[in-house]
């Protein structure tokens, strides 16, 4: 019997991302999976099957920090409400409706393919939470964006307890840098 090599990866898959998870990377990871119900994971909770994409916000921020240092990014916003699903609406949708649903937006709107992914969710009635998507979990039927917490950050502070991490402690916390 000859054996046969697949070079299928084993699933569930998790792709994680390191700090800023940006569109174009999500969107690779999630362009081969377009049969696949799309779930997204945010709270604690898994959304509901008849979440809507609300809005997608395409930014571009120019900032000052409390240290006086300059900053600029560009950043997509995907603006997602929490519905129960419906007999209109009775799963979750496809992966390949919500790229096609970017894809729409990118054709009348400039979204950058490696700027910041930021995830705005909420159900109706209740304020909406701001996410970092953390990581992309690949299963047999599905696909789950898994949606983390974005704390606020003395970005001076911060910088300097990376740089003290790295051995480079020219500017800490005590130094009066922030």
């Amino acid at each position: 019997m000859k054996e046969v090599k697949m070079n299928a990866p084993a699933l569930p898959l998790t792709i994680s991302f390191q700090g800023d998870a940006s569109l174009g990377a999500v969107r690779n990871a999630l362009r081969a999976h377009g049969t696949r119900q799309l779930l997204i994971r945010y709270d604690g909770q898994l959304i509901q099957g008849g979440y809507h994409v609300t809005e997608v916000k395409a930014g571009s921020f120019v900032t000052l920090d409390c240290g006086g240092n300059p900053d600029a990014w560009q950043e997509t916003i995907l603006q997602v409400e929490d519905l129960p699903a419906s007999a209109e609406k009775p799963e979750h949708m496809e992966v390949g409706k919500f790229l096609a649903i970017l894809g729409k937006v990118a054709e009348r709107v400039s979204l950058q393919e490696d700027g910041r992914l930021t995830f705005e969710v909420g159900p109706p009635g209740r304020p909406m939470q701001v996410f970092d998507v953390e990581a992309i979990r690949i299963e047999s039927t599905r696909v789950v964006i898994e949606l983390g917490p974005r704390p606020a950050i003395c970005k001076p502070r911060h910088r300097a307890e990376q740089e003290a991490a790295k051995g480079n402690a020219c500017c800490t916390p005590q130094s009066g840098c922030c």
